[in-house]
């Protein structure tokens, strides 16, 4: 049940929205080109940030560099 307190956990690390070119999914709703984002976990695939829409969500590391 971590996904329960993920707005509440201290920030891994942050990252910064490189591009919103997905291939598959619709993300320029929730992620904006330039903005830096808290990573509040973090797998091999995914990012899982608190984005645009102020809910946490997972997105492919593809659309982020480290800052």
């Amino acid at each position: 049940m971590i996904h329960l307190t993920w707005r509440e956990r201290e920030t891994v690390k942050k990252v910064k929205c490189i591009h919103t070119d997905a291939k598959k999914f619709l993300v320029n709703n929730a992620l904006t080109v330039g903005n830096i984002y808290d990573v509040k976990n973090e797998t091999d695939e995914f990012y899982y940030i608190i984005d645009n829409t102020g809910k946490v969500g997972g997105f492919y590391k593809e659309y982020f560099q480290a800052v």
